[in-house]
């Protein structure tokens, strides 16, 4: 399996060390998936975990987020963006997501925010996945 976990799967992982999303993470350590980014997302990525209050809900330091932000670019295996497609979703800021699963032939995004997706990824042969759901998978 390849996923391409949006931004709010990442903050959510780093915020509740013992949710489903944080289990995703742990899931793509242990190789029972292959995690799929592109530099525009792994950027994303960054600039949202980084907010101070994403860091005071997490209780991590400065330091403690940027080797999580690390650890998660080093796990990721790299996608280069060869097309856009833009504009094909009603969020501008899920562009992004969408380039990285098309490029990086994942065959799921990982969202909570699956009705933003709408069926624009199904045109692709890509499915709009729960966190819980997507770990269900890999079980």
């Amino acid at each position: 399996m390849r996923y391409v976990l949006d931004t709010d799967v990442i903050v959510a992982a780093m915020r509740s060390p013992s949710g489903a999303s944080a289990a995703l993470l742990l899931a793509a350590l242990d190789r029972r998936f292959t995690l799929v980014a592109n530099v525009p997302l792994i950027v994303e990525y960054e600039a949202s975990c980084s907010r101070e209050e994403h860091c005071l809900a997490a209780g991590l330091s400065t330091v403690e987020v940027q080797q999580f932000l690390d650890g998660l670019a080093a796990l990721a295996e790299p996608v280069e963006t060869h097309f856009l497609w833009r504009p094909r979703l009603r969020d501008p800021a899920d562009e992004m997501v969408l380039e990285a699963a098309v490029n990086g032939q994942a065959n799921a995004i990982v969202t909570f925010n699956q009705r933003d997706y709408g069926s624009t990824p199904k045109d692709f042969g890509i499915e709009v996945l729960l966190p819980c759901d997507a770990l269900k998978r890999l079980l």
